[in-house]
């Protein structure tokens, strides 16, 4: 098999001067794609000829497919150009932007153009088939948006209930997982740990009765009881209340809480992408992984991701409430 080379530009001015044409663009998404050579999605064939339509036709069967078809970029209107430079403002900020950010920087005709790109590339922002988590794992559910008046235990219906998975890192944290789920039920976080943590690892939990089932799935458990504790939650599992900390302060500071039940899990997805990546050493690596996991996504239309809520409600709905 050969190994895709991570090739990407290391500064602004370098994306501007390698991509500043369509086909430069094309050629790019090209090798990503296809980084073992052309194969045609209907016969496999490895043979084919550019067209001057910007299409490729397979040298067996005739099979016609430009190298955005099935991708996020599928007939999209905007140059190839403007989404480069979109994916680079997106993984080169730290913090991310925001809808209303990125349409001002790319000139975008409207916010809701700006608001569908990003939630499209957050749909490209989680990788199929991505390695578990392993060695010593943290998990537990925390609110977005605080605890309901008059609500017990886990209990909710307003705001969100978030499942966090953090693996250990000596004294620090690793890669992170974390899922929005209805309930704190077994039924919603017994399937989270498996889809999220290799099977023989360590999970490190509170004494909650969901996360009993873990040790008959494989897993070794490792239970420490908040009630009754002299030390605080924040203390017993610090890993995960760190990357709760993080998460609520990302989203107030970048998206000022306007997030909807809706859309959560893509922030959700975004902030993990980010906080798995933030030791990278070029920002240009991220731009890299997004644009190769962005011609690995299916594409999906804006009605689709809006479905019964308008994009304007999503930017107006504060799911944290306001800054205090």
């Amino acid at each position: 098999m050969k190994k895709l080379v991570e090739d990407y530009p290391r500064t602004l001015a370098e994306l501007e001067a390698r991509f500043s044409r369509e086909q430069d663009c094309r050629d790019y998404l090209f090798r990503l794609r296809w980084p073992e050579g052309f194969r045609c999605s209907r016969c496999r064939e490895t043979k084919a000829w550019p067209l001057r339509t910007g299409r490729w036709q397979c040298a067996s069967c005739g099979h016609q497919i430009s190298v955005t078809a099935g991708t996020i970029f599928q007939d999209t209107r905007t140059p190839l150009t403007v989404w480069f430079r979109a994916m680079w403002w997106v993984t080169s900020q730290k913090n991310g932007v925001s809808a209303l950010g990125l349409q001002r920087v790319l000139g975008l005709g409207s916010y809701q153009t700006a608001w569908a790109w990003l939630h499209k590339l957050r749909r490209a922002m989680v990788r199929p088939g991505r390695d578990r988590l392993s060695g010593r794992v943290e998990v537990d559910e925390t609110y977005l948006g605080g605890l309901e008046k008059g609500a017990r235990g886990r209990q909710t219906e307003s705001k969100a209930l978030i499942v966090v998975a953090a693996q250990e890192d000596g004294k620090g944290i690793g890669r992170i997982r974390m899922r929005r789920i209805p309930n704190a039920s077994a039924r919603s976080l017994v399937p989270f740990v498996e889809e999220s943590v290799e099977p023989g690892s360590v999970v490190h939990t509170d004494g909650w009765l969901g996360y009993v089932p873990l040790e008959s799935k494989g897993y070794i458990p490792k239970i420490t009881f908040l009630r009754g504790n002299k030390k605080s939650p924040s203390e017993l599992l610090p890993r995960v209340h760190r990357v709760v900390s993080l998460l609520k302060r990302w989203l107030l500071g970048t998206h000022q809480g306007a997030v909807s039940f809706e859309h959560l899990d893509y922030y959700l997805d975004e902030f993990t992408f980010r906080f798995n990546r933030r030791n990278s050493r070029n920002r240009g690596k991220l731009f890299f992984r997004l644009v190769q996991q962005a011609v690995a996504v299916e594409p999906i239309t804006y009605r689709s991701i809006v479905g019964t809520a308008q994009a304007s409600d999503s930017r107006n709905h504060n799911l944290l409430g306001p800054p205090e």
